[in-house]
């Protein structure tokens, strides 16, 4: 988000070392932020397994917001900042400013999104989750993760209504007479300023902390129940042994991910809570913060931008598995296994009280569960209510099911 107080520049400038040294960090962190969410974009998009999970939707919605900021926002910040002049205009000196807010928010905003995801379905019933977060609704939330925004953007910006009450101090810190420079200042009042640090940073941060700590409050209790269900063991006659293996499974993959999602609100909160803490008390100080300070705190804010798809490469496996793929240029050791290269005999099943011998079956058989693969996915996950008599799952079908959880498990 543009700087809500004076011009980034420092009043004697930068020297040639300085600005060959800042050019380059900037130039890197530009840089790191444009492959990064580049790299996450593609990733989900080339790796069906990734597709499947609602999640990332929301991930590539802000990879593509935060590689926007990177884009239209960063490099032009970068320019003022280093030749300490803005020489592009006043018109697009609004627009440039409008969009850093518009971006940055919608950014915040899939943060906020993504940990609501998180919640439901970790903290509730996997029906619970499956009832909530509908197609329909992960549209509605994108939706408003990008349209909300525009209303503390363009729109006051445009009109100027963030000008209101201090016309004479901004036109006075435009120019420098000293260095006869001409700058993008972007200051606000005081209504404007906590109307958009509420809207933008306080009531989504409100949000993701009762989400993650309700996420804490589960994990501890799933962590808990994995101990009991280790000292339990195979000998448990309440419950089947692959039960108690996939519920084990779920609550540390899900344990895992509220981990990861914690760690990235961190960085969220360690990023952005300087700049809006300070965009809110200094319109009350009478603007006394220096440029210095606001120059450090905004781009400390831009580096958010940069700084989630190296959380997802480094903590997740599946982004991990994905980058590697397309950096290695589709390497064979890096894929999942696929479910038609298992030739081991399989195990059994028992479907309606009758015994079947799933074994990998021939080539045709493959490819028959390859073919019907989707059509079984679809069917589990769409709600009871809306399945029409034709979707629902054969007889046949369930056998096929069966036999490809035994392919991707490799039984």
């Amino acid at each position: 988000m543009d700087k809500l107080d004076a011009n980034v520049s420092s009043e004697e400038g930068f020297g040639s070392v300085e600005k060959v040294v800042l050019l380059t960090f900037l130039s890197t962190v530009i840089l790191m932020a444009i492959l990064g969410n580049l790299l996450v974009m593609v990733a989900v998009c080339w790796d069906r397994q990734l597709r499947k999970i609602k999640t990332n939707y929301f991930i590539v919605s802000l990879a593509f917001a935060d590689l926007l900021v990177s884009v239209l926002v960063m490099p032009f910040g970068a320019i003022e900042l280093v030749q300490d002049i803005w020489i592009y205009g006043e018109m697009f000196c609004l627009v440039r400013t409008s969009l850093d807010v518009l971006l940055t928010t919608a950014s915040i905003f899939h943060l906020c999104c993504i940990s609501l995801d998180r919640y439901y379905a970790i903290c509730c019933q996997p029906l619970v989750y499956r009832n909530k977060m509908t197609p329909l609704r992960i549209a509605l939330m994108l939706g408003g993760c990008w349209v909300i925004p525009t209303f503390i953007s363009f729109l006051p910006i445009m009109q100027g209504w963030n000008n209101i009450g201090i016309i004479d101090l901004i036109e006075k810190r435009k120019f420098n007479q000293n260095s006869n420079s001409t700058y993008c200042v972007f200051m606000v009042n005081k209504p404007y300023a906590i109307t958009c640090s509420v809207v933008a940073f306080y009531i989504p941060f409100l949000l993701m902390v009762l989400a993650y700590y309700r996420i804490y409050v589960t994990a501890k209790e799933h962590a808990h129940q994995i101990q009991m269900l280790q000292r339990a063991g195979a000998s448990s006659e309440s419950r089947p042994q692959s039960a108690d293996q996939h519920s084990t499974h779920r609550m540390r993959t899900e344990t895992k991910a509220a981990k990861t999602l914690c760690i990235i609100m961190g960085c969220f909160c360690l990023c952005w809570a300087p700049f809006f803490v300070t965009n809110i008390v200094d319109p009350f100080i009478d603007y006394t913060v220096p440029g210095q300070v606001w120059t450090a705190f905004l781009w400390l804010g831009y580096i958010n931008s940069g700084l989630n798809p190296f959380l997802y490469a480094f903590l997740n496996k599946s982004f991990r598995r994905a980058f590697l793929i397309i950096l290695c240029c589709d390497d064979e050791r890096y894929r999942r296994p696929s479910i038609l290269g298992q030739t081991v005999p399989c195990s059994t099943t028992t479907i309606n009280g009758s015994t079947h011998v799933l074994s990998s079956g021939t080539e045709t058989d493959r490819k028959k569960l390859w073919n019907k693969e989707e059509k079984i996915d679809q069917t589990i996950q769409m709600p009871k209510r809306k399945r029409k008599k034709k979707a629902s799952l054969s007889y046949e079908d369930l056998i096929l099911l069966g036999r490809k959880s035994c392919f991707r498990e490799g039984k």
